[in-house]
């Protein structure tokens, strides 16, 4: 992998180095493959989280001051790599803007490096151990760079990760931006067509944690006018309840997006680009 960090930096980095073994996934439904690879949570290839490993990719150097900003992607649950956001990652990555790809547990990138943990890839996917263990890394991250400012950037399954994270851990981020979010997640899985998985009894979800949310949190929701996976009135309802409690919040609709192509949406990169913008 290839960072854009400062060789002393790097340097400093390599002393804290500690061997994760990378595990075969075993939620129901799970095809990540049986990887040998390890997994060193040095904070640049891998983070220590909540007794995982998580794969991550850093782009951008800390300075006097930092933000640290992490993409987290969704719940892919057709299969495959998971490593899409890295490429988005990378391009917000700059001096004194630390940005990360971060791979959920249980799920891999195009190079073979798995997150330890359960997906739950097709099932209850935001249940409390997962929530945890990406709000454990993220904190980790935070006070590695000892960042300022955090920002969650998440889409789709990544979007209500990080819309209970700023809830259920109201001083960990500033700032997110959540791509086609199912903020709503017993609404979102009673408008899916019946059958297995309908009902993620176990998930938590943005829309339970609204009052919770630090007041100086601002929130971008952005999802496609053609998305009828996470269909807009989610994200819609969730911000006007965030509004209705004073916070900072905006729902932005994609006139061209839809659930599969909203990372890629104008309206999406401005929301990040917005919300960077306004750090200091």
């Amino acid at each position: 992998m290839k960072f854009f960090l400062i060789a002393s930096v790097t340097a400093l980095f390599a002393t804290s180095l500690v061997a994760c073994s990378t595990v075969n996934d075993t939620s129901t439904g799970s095809d990540a493959p049986n990887l040998s690879a390890s997994c060193l949570a040095d904070n640049i290839s891998g983070v220590a989280a909540n007794g995982e490993c998580l794969v991550i990719q850093i782009f951008g150097e800390p300075a006097e001051r930092t933000s640290l900003v992490v993409f987290i992607h969704g719940d892919d649950s057709s299969g495959g790599a998971s490593d899409y956001m890295f490429k988005i990652a990378r391009e917000y990555g700059s001096k004194g803007r630390v940005t990360v790809g971060l791979i959920r547990p249980g799920y891999y990138d195009s190079d073979g490096n798995s997150s330890t943990g359960q997906s739950y890839r097709r099932n209850d996917s935001y249940v409390p151990v997962v929530i945890e263990t990406v709000a454990a890394a993220i904190q980790t991250l935070k006070d590695y760079y000892k960042a300022e400012f955090v920002v969650l950037v998440g889409r789709s399954g990544g979007a209500a990760i990080s819309g209970v994270i700023i809830g259920k851990y109201p001083k960990l981020a500033n700032a997110a931006v959540l791509g086609g979010c199912p903020c709503n997640v017993a609404l979102w899985r009673a408008s899916k067509a019946s059958g297995s998985g309908k009902n993620w009894n176990s998930s938590l979800s943005p829309s339970d944690f609204v009052d919770a949310v630090a007041k100086s949190t601002r929130v971008f929701a952005v999802t496609g006018k053609n998305d009828d996976n996470t269909r807009p009135f989610l994200a819609k309802n969730y911000v006007s309840s965030l509004k209705g409690r004073g916070i900072d919040a905006a729902y932005i609709e994609a006139p061209k997006g839809n659930h599969r192509n909203i990372e890629s949406q104008w309206e999406f990169r401005s929301a990040i680009s917005q919300t960077l913008d306004g750090l200091y």
